[in-house]
């Protein structure tokens, strides 16, 4: 089977930003259209980490890593 993943290049300002951004993409995410979201966002990352840990029945697995000279946030689910 497949991973799905999505990737996004959008950096807010806000946390608030953030927060309205994360919560369509764990709604996505619930709904299995993917499983993993990459940005170089962390205030992405961060909380839609933590819209997805509210849910006990999904892991959520976060990484961080560089590529091209700049970090970039993974957070997936199982």
């Amino acid at each position: 089977m497949e991973k799905k993943w999505k990737q996004d290049n959008r950096i807010f300002e806000t946390l608030w930003e953030a927060e309205m951004w994360s919560d369509s993409i764990a709604n996505e995410m619930y709904g299995k259209l993917y499983e993993t979201y990459v940005t170089p966002d962390h205030k992405v990352a961060y909380v839609l980490a933590f819209h997805l840990a509210s849910n006990p029945e999904i892991h959520v697995k976060t990484e961080m890593f560089t590529a091209e000279g700049s970090f970039l946030y993974k957070v997936s689910i199982k």
